[in-house]
């Protein structure tokens, strides 16, 4: 094959993965090599994969047809999470030419440049060790840039196939990730969200991470730092008392509970008990009173009886969410949950599902209700028929109509009414 002079890069799955294809895209850019869109007919398609869920699996096969059928010269190269779990049976698929672990997922821009007769799988073992980013993971799409600062996992929950896809727990260099922010917000980025598989775990050195979060807090232009997907054992409370205080650090946490009964909790590898997790929640909230407080939740995990599930969503009713995400169970190649026999069938885990999302959405409105009348900076990302929306730092998604360009602006909004899962407001003038 000719080298490329196109490629397209498409992101499947969470935030990490979104902050390493900006990476790819700009270390792309440096190399002279042009980034398209998929409809561009590019010479290589890179797809950075997510597996934490069997629709992600699907997800991939589905897009590679796709991919094919629209363009079918193009070669396709698959990196990340599926390449780590899947390897063998995603070069078996059309126009893969490439398979790359997560180990050397950023090394993809280089290996599409050498000349390949036969398809290449490169998947060694991750180890453990601190590492660098050395090109910036500027956002072109996005007002927000996401922050790689930690990788992996050790707590092995029994539902979890993340620890086999992304390796053992492994932090970046601290002062590789300071210099990376500094460059995001030269690049224009006032917002910062943190990410990793399990941040709350960062330690490199004597560093840990409320030090990485002092840290960024202080770099001049910064408007905003949020953290991403943070486990309940890992939350120092220096944390929240930097959250209650004057700084960049936005009073938002995304904390998965998974299960609210101590029994499913027990049986998924939990480490912490509802009880130490309600405790937890209650103190920040009666520390930062307006944090938006999200979480994630799995339905349908073997064992799960109705009681069980009723005691589940009773908590989430009773915690001051302003909002969860529910994911209906589903086995994972080596994960230990597999092997439990008492498994819930799939059409009572879609019916429990609805009503856990019927309850997050009533949840998001008594949260957005309480801000009705507010005057809150609103970080503006996009425009759509002439309105513009943004994002509380208390995560409220908030569209104002405006004939004029707000894009990456922060600016003071009082919010007027809910309109769905958004709010609705106008700008303060100045």
């Amino acid at each position: 094959m000719t080298l490329p002079t196109s490629v397209a890069l498409y992101n499947q799955g969470c935030r990490l993965n979104q902050a390493e294809t900006a990476t790819l895209e700009q270390q792309l850019i440096t190399q002279g090599i042009q980034v398209v869109d998929m409809h561009a007919h590019p010479e290589v398609v890179i797809v950075n994969t997510c597996t934490v869920t069997e629709n992600g699996d699907a997800d991939t096969r589905r897009l590679v047809s796709k991919i094919v059928r629209d363009n079918p010269k193009c070669s396709i190269a698959l990196i990340g999470c599926q390449a780590q779990i899947l390897k063998d049976q995603l070069l078996k698929l059309p126009n893969v030419k490439w398979v790359v672990g997560n180990a050397n997922k950023l090394t993809i821009t280089d290996l599409i440049q050498q000349p390949v007769d036969q398809p290449q799988l490169v998947v060694p073992k991750i180890e453990r060790q601190s590492f660098v980013v050395e090109t910036a993971a500027i956002d072109l799409r996005h007002t927000r840039a996401n922050l790689k600062v930690q990788d992996g996992c050790d707590f092995y929950c029994s539902f979890c196939v993340i620890p086999f896809a992304r390796g053992p727990a492994r932090s970046r260099v601290f002062e590789d990730a300071i210099r990376d922010a500094v460059h995001l917000v030269s690049a224009g980025h006032r917002e910062l969200v943190l990410t990793g598989i399990n941040v709350g775990t960062y330690a490199d050195g004597s560093k840990r991470f409320p030090d990485l979060i002092d840290t960024l807090c202080r770099i001049d232009g910064l408007k905003r730092l949020r953290i991403s997907s943070i486990e309940p054992t890992t939350v120092d409370w220096n944390i929240i008392e930097l959250m209650a205080a004057e700084n960049p650090l936005c009073q938002y946490l995304h904390l998965p509970i998974q299960s609210g009964t101590d029994d499913i909790l027990e049986r998924m590898s939990r480490k912490y008990s509802v009880a130490e997790y309600v405790s937890f929640v209650n103190r920040a909230v009666q520390l930062v009173p307006d944090i938006g407080l999200g979480t994630d939740v799995i339905v349908g995990f073997p064992g799960e009886t109705d009681q069980l599930f009723n005691q589940t969503a009773e908590l989430l009713d009773s915690l001051p969410f302003s909002y969860f995400h529910v994911f209906s169970y589903s086995e994972r190649l080596y994960a230990r949950s597999s092997k439990q026999t008492d498994k819930i069938s799939p059409a009572e885990i879609h019916r429990r599902s609805k009503v856990l999302r019927d309850m997050s959405q009533r949840k998001k409105s008594a949260f957005m209700t309480r801000h009705i009348g507010r005057e809150v900076l609103v970080l503006f990302e996009s425009e759509k028929r002439g309105w513009w929306t943004g994002l509380t730092e208390n995560y409220i998604r908030v569209s104002v109509p405006s004939t004029e360009t707000l894009e990456n602006q922060l600016l003071p909004v009082v919010l007027t009414q809910i309109e769905g899962d958004r709010m609705i407001g106008s700008v303060v003038k100045q």
